[in-house]
């Protein structure tokens, strides 16, 4: 986790400790980049070169879930009503709401990582899409419609961030089974709006698949690039608290001769 919102402690950690645990934190969101970005790329690489295996799957699940959903109204009403739920425009006041909140309690810093996290995930969905230039599935008889082009999925994206940074921010204040609740619940809803896309014809399996791959690498990237601000800000705090408790420097003053 990166920045918790919780009490600060009666007192510091000693200085080797405090600095195992912030290089460690850093580790950990270095390796699940890695883990991440790799298949992401992979997934971008046989889109682009159009392997036929990933383009047999990719239109045998468009075929067989568009004959399923043409002669099934409700199942299709479903299905665009839990894809609105992973709109852009829901989740700019989901997550509007979450910085104003932030800062309310005063932290700052973690609500520009949300800021930062949901509107560059955005561009770099755009982006992303522009140099693929993948066009949507066609049908002859569509049950739903969508504009753009279609790989990563910005729904399927939007969702994993979004999840990612509300569990990140809300995960440290919560306990017992509720973290538990609040993960499960994460996970099924950030599935079912893939699958939704899906369902409903607009995006490919490996466009789905894409946008939770490159939203969770963006996150880890994130969650990678605020550690390191937060141990290079805590270690320069700590030499200087040190240097002034043994007044080898005072604080705010020049070296003793």
């Amino acid at each position: 986790m990166i920045f918790m919102p919780t009490a600060p402690e009666a007192s510091s950690p000693p200085p080797g400790e405090g600095k195992n645990r912030l290089d460690v934190r850093v580790v950990l969101a270095a390796v699940s980049l890695a883990l991440v970005a790799v298949p992401f790329a992979l997934t971008a690489l046989l889109v682009e070169d159009r392997w036929a295996p990933l383009l047999r799957a990719d239109r045998g699940a468009r075929d067989r879930l568009h004959r399923f959903a043409v002669s099934h109204s409700g199942f299709v009403a479903a299905m665009q009503l839990i894809s609105d739920a992973g709109s852009a425009v829901l989740w700019l006041v989901v997550l509007t709401l979450v910085v104003g909140w932030l800062l309310w309690r005063r932290l700052p810093r973690l609500a520009l990582f949300v800021v930062v996290t949901a509107a560059g995930s955005a561009l770099l969905n755009a982006l992303v899409k522009t140099s693929v230039h993948r066009l949507r599935p066609v049908l002859t008889d569509p049950v739903a419609r969508a504009q753009g082009l279609s790989f990563p999925s910005g729904h399927a994206q939007s969702a994993i961030v979004g999840y990612m940074v509300l569990l990140l921010v809300f995960l440290p204040i919560l306990y017992g089974a509720w973290r538990g609740w609040a993960v499960t619940s994460a996970v099924v809803a950030v599935l079912a709006i893939g699958f939704s896309r899906i369902a409903l014809g607009v995006h490919y399996v490996s466009d789905v698949v894409g946008g939770f791959l490159l939203g969770a690498a963006w996150v880890a990237a994130m969650t990678a690039a605020f550690n390191v601000v937060s141990v290079t800000r805590e270690r320069r705090a700590s030499v200087v608290s040190r240097r002034s408790a043994d007044g080898s420097q005072p604080l705010g003053g020049k070296p003793g001769r």
